[in-house]
């Protein structure tokens, strides 16, 4: 009895873990941790033990999660882990503009360490510096562009 209140109780705390700590593996090792001590109460008690181990991790695992998001969202830990608001921002489309920003002058909004931020006509772009570092307020030129950024090359013209 004491193995199969031990294997739930260390399968409901990863289980509640996996809220502060993403990436599935704490909720997957709580998840085996629940069906090894339902395999347990198999084993030792035959199957109407197995099955009361069975609607037990059951039931845990509802309150558990219960507590997870319907409680905790609500407590300041939980304030702080949880998004509550939509992000509405987006990166601008370089995909279609790309051709046309090809050749324009830009300016250096951020240190380009090779990418940071650079100011084109106006709008900001996220940006890469094919000539390694170019600290904030520099001339650079646009040269092409890949995936969701601009590629810059430091320029000695003048505007």
């Amino acid at each position: 009895m004491t193995a199969i209140l031990l294997l739930f109780l260390i399968g409901m705390l990863f289980l509640a873990a996996e809220v502060l700590v993403p990436g599935g593996i704490l909720g997957t090792a709580g998840g085996v941790l629940l069906f090894a001590g339902c395999i347990v109460a198999f084993l030792k008690y035959d199957t109407g033990g197995g099955l009361l181990a069975v609607g037990a991790a059951i039931l845990l695992a509802f309150v558990t999660f219960f507590i997870e998001f319907r409680v905790l969202p609500r407590t300041a830990i939980g304030k702080r882990a949880f998004l509550n608001r939509e992000i509405t921002a987006a990166s601008p489309p370089v995909g279609a503009e790309a051709g046309e920003l090809v050749g324009k002058r830009a300016e250096a909004l951020t240190m380009l360490s090779p990418t940071g931020y650079v100011l084109i006509d106006g709008r900001r772009y996220e940006a890469f510096c094919q000539s390694g570092q170019a600290p904030a307020g520099s001339r650079l030129k646009v040269t092409g562009a890949d995936n969701f950024r601009i590629i810059v090359t430091q320029t000695t013209e003048p505007s």
